[in-house]
């Protein structure tokens, strides 16, 4: 039977569209970019195009530009990039505006968001032992102090924005974990969408080139501790997950200075109903990607070196 062909324009809306989704999720702590991607059907294409990278920047460089234009999809990745900056840029005022006006609220979605996304990632873990549990407590007591530690401002120099794309790239490839929630814990979220909002092209480019780095270097680090100790090292990343929840409680007296509300006022019971959309939103998204997966339309949710992910590449969840 022959497949029906798409019409290139109706396929370039739909990848923009598609972009535009993984955007919205990109910008929002706890919510994987990388589900959303599974859910519409262009998580494989995806990462094909993010391999296809090195060898097209091999065959620019060799000024075999014809063939590397001809065997890179510069026309799938424009339109998907397209939609994402669309989404990050019209989400970034709005998310600008609420945790100004509202941080008791946002804070409270973002906090129901990341205890769904370490239930996720749990999962991932393919035996839990004595040694996997004593690293997640270990990493759940150190992120938990550490994040104490940090001061209630952190460097607006260019060399920590190049920083804070390095890590916040790196997070982007691990399973369940998003790229903006590294930024929350570094204090840099609500300073980046202020640049995304005012176009500061130095700050942003930076935060570009920082990106790039850490993709390329951290991806063969994350590989090579996903080849050799899978288990430990996601159960390392629950921890870290776990302990960063401290970031994230919204309720706070003075800078990082939390505190558990006395009474059930109107403020608290709406962000308690945040924290559970919140949770219902990553769940939903989760459970409708393993539906997809087990019909056999996507790829396994594997994350990177595990057995389902084939060649050990890194794959993104972020």
């Amino acid at each position: 039977m022959k497949r029906k062909t798409i019409p290139n324009w109706r396929r370039h809306v739909t990848i923009f569209l598609s972009g535009l989704l993984m955007g919205t999720a990109d910008v929002i702590p706890g919510v994987s970019g990388g589900t959303v991607a599974f859910i519409l059907g262009i998580y494989e294409e995806l990462i094909d195009a993010i391999r296809a990278a090195v060898p097209f920047l091999r065959r620019m460089v060799s000024l075999r530009w014809r063939e590397a234009l001809n065997e890179f999809p510069w026309r799938f990745l424009l339109a998907l990039v397209a939609g994402i900056g669309t989404a990050v840029l019209s989400m970034a005022r709005f998310l600008h505006w609420a945790l100004e006006a509202y941080p008791v609220y946002v804070y409270a979605l973002f906090f129901g968001l990341i205890v769904a996304s370490v239930y996720v990632v749990r999962t991932r873990v393919q035996k839990w032992g004595p040694l996997t549990m004593l690293v997640t407590a270990l990493f759940a007591a150190g992120t938990y102090g550490l994040v104490g530690l940090r001061p209630a401002q952190t460097p607006e120099a260019l060399w920590f924005i190049f920083l804070s794309g390095m890590l916040a790239i790196c997070a982007m490839i691990l399973p369940g974990i998003s790229g903006a929630f590294i930024l929350v814990l570094l204090g840099k979220y609500h300073y980046l969408l202020g640049a995304l909002i005012r176009f500061d092209l130095v700050t942003i480019v930076v935060f570009i080139a920082g990106a790039a780095v850490g993709i390329v270097s951290f991806a063969y680090i994350l590989r090579w501790l996903l080849n050799h100790y899978h288990d430990l090292t996601v159960a390392a990343l629950v921890g870290f997950m776990l302990g960063a929840l401290r970031e994230l409680w919204p309720w706070k007296r003075a800078r990082l200075v939390d505190f558990f509300p006395t009474a059930l006022t109107g403020e608290v019971a709406l962000a308690l109903g945040l924290m559970v959309l919140g949770f219902a939103v990553v769940m939903i998204l989760e459970r409708t990607a393993e539906r997809h997966k087990k019909r056999g339309d996507l790829p396994a949710l594997a994350t990177a070196g595990s057995p389902e992910s084939g060649d050990g590449e890194p794959v993104s969840a972020g």
